[in-house]
């Protein structure tokens, strides 16, 4: 991955993080953004000692258009172009439909939906002048098959699923891959935070027998972004342990 520049949202802490390290491993140079500034430059600092990549920091609301719009326009002035966008800034308001609060809802759609939204369309103009672009949105199986107390997550991760497809077939013909991964119970803050009893619930579901990794996560956007993977497209790959088949 020499010679390109990957953009990595969420990149600050968790699957956001392990994404940006691999591929600066692979040899990308990384533009990293988040709200939190401090961790994102941890990041990048490690990025560049570790691998010899330049890596940015870019501080940055994804609920925010005209944020994400001069974070594009940032990320090529600083590091002379975009060719990979991963998609990965998220969050969640666990509740239940009865008790979720539209201002909670509005909020998990705006990151995670229209955010990226907003962060494809921005980035889309360079790929389509160059001819080249692989964009790889992160989802969650809870977009596949639902999971109580999360209709707002499920809804915007279901949604991501739908554009990315959308916009593979209309980008196709430009030499632009648009590709989804679906994580499942992955080893971060969000599943360390659910009671013991819960995750051991969670996980007793999974075949593996056991939560997936941020760094497992990070291999299979590396690889949709690969010269590998240029003939794939519209792809949704399911990084669960089995726990959805």
């Amino acid at each position: 991955m020499r010679g390109r520049v990957a953009l990595v949202t969420g990149a600050s802490r968790g699957i956001g993080r392990a994404i940006a390290l691999r591929l600066g491993e692979a040899g990308s140079d990384l533009a990293l953004a988040a709200r939190d500034g401090e961790k994102l430059e941890d990041v990048a600092r490690e990025a560049r000692s570790r691998f010899s990549v330049k890596a940015e920091a870019f501080v940055a609301d994804l609920a925010d258009g005209p944020q994400i719009d001069a974070l594009v326009e940032a990320v090529g002035g600083k590091l002379g172009g975009l060719h990979h966008v991963v998609a990965n800034a998220g969050v969640t308001a666990d509740q239940l439909t009865l008790r979720l609060k539209p201002e909670d809802w509005d909020r998990v759609i705006a990151v995670n939906l229209t955010g990226a939204y907003r962060l494809v369309r921005a980035a889309l103009g360079g790929m389509v002048r160059e001819r080249y672009g692989r964009i790889v949105m992160i989802s969650s199986i809870a977009g596949l098959m639902g999971n109580p107390g999360q209709a707002a997550y499920a809804a915007s991760k279901a949604g991501l699923i739908g554009f990315a497809k959308s916009v593979a077939k209309e980008l196709g013909s430009r030499n632009i891959t648009v590709n989804v991964v679906a994580p499942g119970l992955i080893a971060t803050d969000m599943a360390r935070a659910l009671p013991d009893k819960r995750r051991e619930e969670m996980v007793s579901h999974v075949p593996l027998g056991r939560l997936g990794t941020a760094e497992e996560v990070a291999g299979a956007v590396q690889y949709l972004l690969s010269p590998e993977a240029s003939y794939i497209t519209g792809a949704v790959l399911n990084v669960s342990g089995g726990l959805y088949m």
